[in-house]
């Protein structure tokens, strides 16, 4: 049962479109993933994947799929897709990515927008994913160790902080703000509840906040994307006219209309309604401030530590260096992030032991298969015992460290010892 001002206001918002709108409770949510292209191309994915998969019109790689047992797939993993609502997947969509470029993700968690950045950014200069919210941003950043990428941070501040340590620094800035959730209705029942209480003027409030920081972090010529959840127009058109009034150096940018997409008020943005598209509700708005810059990226190869294990690594490390905090080996972007809260500075590398290094699953899954020396790839039924942490018997006399690969993707580390490999992922992998 929708709440009585909320239904009134949409019934002023939709007018003859509203009956179809309300019809639309009376469908499932579909279910949507976007595949990892850092990993896998998107035919190659294809070719491997056995689950029937539909296209998202606003986005190359995203599918719609039906059946329930796609997120148990072993390609989820081995980090080859992510599951994400696929109007969710188009504010990412819309904001182009140059290699080299500083990005921010000012409200990250639980990823599926900072894992499209990464990929658009192609291993080439760095991504600040943040989130307010300490247990969220480690959701956040399981997801990106999954998804095998290593030019990031995962902060966990407000945006008033991030700002007085970096303004004017970022090439390229995302807010999806936190918003009243009226586009999820549908698929979230309790955001009904929560609307009920506290309404759209509780988050217009934070919402001009963020974008008024965001503006500030953002370098003459960046591109910020702004989008919510929400059809009030408090929450979306209003927050993107206040910064208009505010900031005469921003413009509007131009989005592509797919078929269902309506404009915003005032041309101001655009909307999703989930009973004209196949997705639920969203608002998306593209703007720039300034005029647009030079990237001045360049590329730095550096050097691999001296330990006994990255004899085995045959990949290059560009733009970073090799930290090691409590005895563990991190490959960490330059970035000063004094004063700033970091969960996660880059890639965990593992943990160093007797000299040498014990690696961590994310190393491995930040890896293609010909970068690691040896390699085992092993059928379902093994894989699947793998990633339960078991061990796997193995017919050989060598001893030596592996990387345990399905189809070709690898999923972690083991050791050869005594025809066994031992199980070296790390407890916070293990398939339960």
């Amino acid at each position: 049962m929708l709440p009585k001002d909320f239904d009134e206001k949409m019934k002023k918002l939709l007018k003859d479109e509203y009956d179809n709108y309300l019809s639309s409770f009376n469908n499932p949510s579909v279910k949507s993933l976007r595949i990892n292209t850092n990993k896998i191309s998107v035919d190659d994915f294809l070719s491997i994947f056995p689950y029937k998969l539909e296209s998202i019109p606003w986005t190359s790689d995203g599918f719609y799929f039906e059946d329930e047992n796609v997120s148990k797939d072993l390609n989820y993993f081995a980090g080859l897709f992510y599951l994400q609502e696929a109007s969710a997947m188009l504010p990412a969509e819309l904001l182009s990515i140059d290699e080299g470029d500083l990005v921010l993700d000012c409200c990250a968690a639980p990823g599926g927008k900072s894992l499209k950045l990464l990929s658009k950014l192609n291993n080439t200069g760095l991504l600040v994913s943040n989130d307010i919210s300490a247990s969220r941003a480690n959701a956040l950043l399981r997801n990106i160790e999954r998804q095998g990428y290593s030019n990031f941070f995962v902060t966990i501040n407000d945006t008033k902080t991030l700002l007085k340590k970096y303004p004017q620094t970022f090439d390229k800035i995302l807010v999806d703000a936190p918003c009243s959730g009226e586009g999820m209705f549908r698929k979230e029942k309790h955001l009904i509840k929560d609307w009920t209480i506290r309404g759209n003027d509780y988050y217009s409030n934070i919402q001009k906040e963020i974008v008024d920081d965001a503006y500030k972090m953002l370098k003459d010529g960046g591109i910020m994307v702004y989008s919510t959840c929400t059809f009030d127009e408090s929450e979306d058109e209003d927050i993107i006219q206040y910064l208009l009034d505010k900031y005469n150096d921003l413009k509007l940018l131009p989005i592509k209309k797919y078929p269902g997409f309506k404009d915003g008020k005032n041309n101001i943005g655009i909307k999703l309604f989930p009973h004209l598209i196949k997705g639920e509700g969203h608002y998306v708005c593209l703007l720039q401030k300034g005029d647009k810059k030079s990237n001045n990226y360049s590329k730095y190869l550096v050097n691999k530590p001296e330990f006994n294990f990255f004899k085995y690594i045959k990949k290059d490390f560009y733009n970073g260096e090799f930290t090691t905090i409590n005895d563990h080996l991190y490959f960490v972007p330059k970035l000063n992030t004094q004063g700033i809260r970091v969960l996660r500075s880059g890639l965990l590398l593992g943990e160093l032991r007797n000299n040498d290094l014990k690696p961590s699953t994310a190393l491995a899954l930040s890896l293609k298969r010909d970068e690691f020396l040896n390699v085992i790839d092993l059928n379902e039924e093994l894989a699947n015992k793998y990633l339960k942490g078991e061990t796997i018997m193995f017919n050989s006399s060598i001893n030596t460290y592996v990387l345990i690969c399905y189809k070709k993707q690898p999923l972690g580390f083991g050791k050869i010892n005594n025809g066994q490999i031992k199980n070296l992922l790390d407890k916070g992998w293990i398939k339960r």
